[in-house]
């Protein structure tokens, strides 16, 4: 499992194994966010186990990942933030999908789209939220989120 640490509550990386999981409590992870659509996540043989949040997304320009998804995993991971407990969100490479998801909790804690972007790839150097179709949907959580947070207010 490679990682990286972006926040003191956030996690962006590799998909873990199970033999991973003890380290990732050790951490403080509570929730683990996969946003893998070929890879489900592995049984956590831990009492209790970790909570997993399965996010079937693709890395690729022709099927973007769902701002629905964005939200319901950046949505999951606050609540456990807000919880005292801290986030790992991975991919296969830990450079697209998973970066995608790490900036919108990253938005929604408070961070501007860009900046988000620019902490990620200054904690993780080869994630690549630049990339068009990453950039896209992070840029349209952003504008679908601050939407959904003006709705709130009034």
């Amino acid at each position: 499992m490679d990682f990286s640490e972006i926040t003191e509550n956030l996690f962006i990386g590799t998909t873990p194994a199970p033999n991973d999981y003890k380290r990732l409590r050790a951490l403080g992870v509570k929730l683990v966010i996969n946003m893998r659509v070929e890879q489900g996540p592995f049984p956590d043989p831990h009492d209790p186990p970790l909570d997993f949040l399965w996010l079937r997304t693709f890395d690729t320009l022709f099927i973007p990942i769902p701002i629905s998804m964005l939200i319901r995993g950046t949505q999951a991971a606050l609540k456990t933030i807000e919880n005292g407990g801290k986030v790992y969100t991975h991919c296969a490479g830990g450079r697209h999908r998973a970066v995608a998801m790490g900036a919108a909790i990253l938005i929604a804690q408070g961070h501007e789209p860009q900046a988000a972007m620019q902490l990620i790839k200054s904690q993780r150097s080869f994630a690549d939220p630049d990339i068009f179709y990453i950039r896209w949907r992070i840029l349209m959580f952003a504008q679908e989120w601050f939407k959904q947070e003006d709705q709130q207010i009034f």
